[in-house]
């Protein structure tokens, strides 16, 4: 086993898979967090329980027929239930500043970027699993729209059937767009900011300070080069959103929930057994407000083109820190965090995750879009 400094990788065998040799992604190597069904290659998502029988990925197979050679599978935030990376393997530190973390749940994936090992990764984003270790480390993370033909599920395994993701992470834009259009056969072109109608989410009080000066440094680029920007809000959906992931969570791993010893990390098992505990009419309760929220953003979506907003809302904590102070005061780094990403992974909008320095670290901006606008999000990342 080759150096890993980091603590990136689940599994990386002597010899890679090998892509076919004339695909359009012919001589890109990948990485695939390890949620991701590989034939012959083990899948135990960061964690020491046991874990539901995962399938082969179709994404994984279809890459490697475009040209792409898997070279192996990246760490998690244990069965992607977190955003810090933390696992039963002693979790994934920042390429950037090796006392902090890379952020989850695909930590793995963007240290893999970010330290070059790989052209691109496949995460996985159930509620900003791609985007924050992307801001974190670095890397630009791209989450698409749910239920993409071109970024299936199947064939890895679930935190949240309905709010789970597939999507890349490369080290700039055009990498992303590169392995997009294979896949989707999507022409993306650079887009003009003309007239395009740009709302900023103002969440400033959600983020420090100096977030949101790199939000609004954002704003005033794509203003400068012909976008029409206004401040929207929209509200925190995190009521929605924690019933619903922790139920599904808890539904899929109840078999290790089952037994004497589930071998899962205590943050994780509580987790699981908070969800658990939750009754049908709580669930039902959410999910009718995830239905609320969804209205909502379609409104949303009538009066702007596309959405601006911050990824994280500080830089990355240091591994052992537990909450994070923000212009409206101290949160716990879980609710701080997915308050923000959140929103787009219950509701399924394709959002672009650009890293943005802060110092010698990294944090990032949101762009989101329309669902199904895939193409035309990626295309004003270019612009």
């Amino acid at each position: 086993m080759t150096m890993d400094p980091y603590g990136a990788w689940a599994y990386r065998p002597e010899s890679p898979l090998r892509g076919a040799a004339d695909g359009p992604l012919a001589g890109l190597t990948f990485s695939a967090k390890d949620l991701y069904g590989v034939p012959g290659w083990p899948l135990k998502g960061s964690s020491r329980a046991v874990l539901p029988e995962v399938g082969d990925s179709p994404l994984v197979a279809r890459l490697l027929g475009l040209g792409a050679t898997l070279v192996g599978k990246t760490h998690l935030h244990e069965v992607a239930l977190g955003i810090t990376g933390a696992n039963a393997f002693g979790g994934t530190r920042n390429p950037l500043d090796s006392t902090r973390v890379a952020g989850g749940s695909s930590g793995g994936a963007a240290v893999s970027v970010a330290t070059g090992e790989v052209d691109f990764a496949l995460g996985t984003d159930t509620g900003g699993s791609i985007r924050v270790p992307a801001a974190w480390c670095g890397v630009v993370g791209f989450k698409p729209t749910k239920g993409s033909a071109a970024w299936p599920t199947d064939g890895v395994l679930p935190l949240s059937f309905t709010c789970d993701h597939t999507g890349p992470l490369a080290r700039d834009v055009r990498g992303v767009v590169r392995v997009h259009t294979a896949l989707s056969g999507e022409a993306v072109t650079p887009r003009t900011w003309t007239g395009v109608r740009v709302g900023v989410w103002d969440i400033r009080a959600w983020v420090t300070p100096e977030v949101w000066a790199v939000v609004e440094a954002e704003a005033t680029r794509v203003a400068t080069l012909g976008a029409r920007v206004t401040q929207v809000s929209f509200p925190d959906v995190m009521d929605a959103y924690t019933p619903i992931v922790l139920s599904e969570a808890a539904a899929i791993h109840a078999r290790a929930l089952a037994s004497e010893a589930p071998g899962f990390i205590a943050a994780t098992e509580a987790n699981l057994r908070v969800g658990a505990a939750l009754s049908p009419a709580d669930v039902a309760a959410a999910r009718a407000r995830r239905e609320a929220y969804r209205t909502r953003l379609e409104a949303l979506f009538g009066e702007v083109d596309v959405l601006l907003g911050p990824a994280v809302p500080d830089a990355a904590p240091m591994m052992d820190q537990d909450e994070v102070v923000v212009s409206e005061g101290t949160l716990p780094v879980r609710r701080a965090v997915l308050r923000i990403t959140a929103p787009w992974s219950l509701l399924g909008a394709p959002t672009l995750c650009l890293p943005r320095p802060l110092g010698a670290l990294s944090v990032g901006v949101q762009w989101v879009a329309p669902w199904g606008q895939d193409a035309a999000l990626l295309g004003w990342g270019l612009g």
